[in-house]
């Protein structure tokens, strides 16, 4: 794991920092150490915003000279693994990027993080509380990260292909939407890109709200007053398997990376995921015409869902020897400077308040979350205990899509699964 460069300015190499050196494949510091210094290591699964935070980080560090700071990023599939097998060794970073709600959870239990408190970080008091919310523990209701930005679901559109299909206005219903998968299809242009099983996935997350019934459903479900075997969640379920033909060849095989190469290339029209893929794909396509949509009602003038949730936060290791570094740092990323640039640059919604959005997109789906948002149903409320409401779905849809399961058998399944740990649902799989 990776070592911290000590007060004293000691430095050293072990086997260990070299191994994650070849899987981050970048790190650097915010400036030299020097005798009397404080070094602080961060991790992230955001490799696509080490410029961001390189430029970040050198503002912090002229603010407050005697503090560096180490950033390492690691690729997303890997960060959770790599993140828990340092943190159970009693190492890790001092500063780490946490996700929300249950993957947060799973390191709030075995003790890895230090619970913050609100008088630490200047202004938090002033936050939604439920976004704050979001990076408290499941049964440890205390705080144990800063939030940094809120997500929605949706759907990306390649205006050009779309007009190549001679398709000029986003669809208006969902109906028009399949529509506009058969016409796409008919000419000869790959209509989604989405493949691989925790991409479908968060395919499904786009839709789903839009069959089940949005939040009056999550809360009767989170009640359990109902369960994943009721009609309206397995009709959200029948509804994603109708897309299969409009995804990519042999779609369950195809990468997270893949699907989102396929689109930001000019390869696919239309990709259902999260807002936050926005600054991914103008940086690899600047020249990309897209634009993005909440999934639309299924009658004109219907009722609209978008998931919608709290994305990560920033943590500090409970082992860190540099705590009140660690507090002054994080209110650095609690900072509206810091949240203004994160939005412009990294065009993602900071939950920093006051932060202006001036990307006409991101605005777009910051209106559509205020107006249509309702909770990412497995992120928000089923991520806590193994196995998970998202891991049961991404195992089980690709045999949906094969052929081999029901949705109805997976809807059932899926209750039967979180039923092990949920304890609203015992008794009713």
């Amino acid at each position: 794991m990776l070592n911290k460069v000590q007060r004293r300015g000691k430095k050293f190499v072990s086997v260990g920092v070299v191994a994650l050196l070849s899987l981050a494949g970048t790190i650097f510091v915010t400036g030299p150490a020097r005798a009397g210094d404080v070094t602080l290591t961060m991790y992230s699964w955001r490799p696509e915003d080490v410029a961001f935070y390189k430029d970040a980080l050198a503002k912090f560090h002229t603010a407050n000279p005697t503090i560096n700071v180490v950033f390492q990023p690691f690729p997303s599939a890997d960060y959770q693994t790599i993140l828990t097998t340092a943190l159970a060794a009693g190492k890790g970073p001092d500063i780490l990027q946490v996700r929300a709600y249950g993957a947060l959870n799973q390191l709030v239990d075995p003790g890895y993080l230090s619970p913050i408190a609100i008088k630490e970080i200047k202004g938090l008091d002033k936050w939604d509380k439920n976004i704050v919310d979001s990076q408290r523990g499941f049964t440890d209701k205390r705080l144990f990260g800063i939030p940094f930005a809120t997500q929605s679901l949706g759907i990306f559109y390649n205006k050009e292909l779309l007009n190549k299909a001679h398709i000029f206005t986003a669809p208006k219903t969902y109906p028009e939407f399949l529509k506009s998968l058969d016409t796409l299809k008919a000419k000869g242009i790959q209509p989604l890109a989405n493949g691989g099983q925790a991409t479908i996935e968060q395919m499904w997350g786009v839709i789903a709200p839009t069959f089940y019934g949005g939040t009056p459903f999550y809360n009767d479900v989170i009640a359990g007053k109902k369960t994943f075997s009721d009609p309206a969640f397995i009709s959200s379920l029948d509804a994603l398997s109708k897309l299969f033909p409009y995804m990519p060849t042999n779609a369950t095989a195809v990468t997270y990376d893949s699907s989102r190469a396929l689109f930001y290339s000019g390869r696919a029209a239309y990709f259902l995921g999260g807002i936050f893929e926005l600054g991914y794909f103008r940086a690899n396509n600047p020249k990309l015409k897209v634009d993005f949509m909440p999934t639309p009602p299924l009658t004109p003038g219907g009722t609209q869902y978008v998931s919608s949730w709290a994305d990560g936060g920033f943590a500090i290791n409970s082992k860190t020897k540099y705590r009140p570094e660690a507090i002054k740092f994080l209110n650095y990323l609690a900072s509206k400077a810091f949240g203004q640039a994160f939005t412009d640059k990294l065009a993602q919604v900071s939950t920093v308040p006051g932060v202006h959005i001036n990307d006409l997109v991101l605005r777009k789906s910051l209106s559509a979350f205020n107006k249509y948002g309702t909770p990412y149903m497995m992120l928000v409320g089923f991520r806590y205990q193994n196995p998970t409401g998202s891991a049961l779905l991404q195992t089980g849809i690709p045999n949906i899509l094969n052929g081999t399961k029901t949705s109805k058998q997976l809807a059932e399944e899926t209750t039967k699964g979180v039923a092990t740990w949920y304890k609203p649902f015992a008794g009713k799989s």
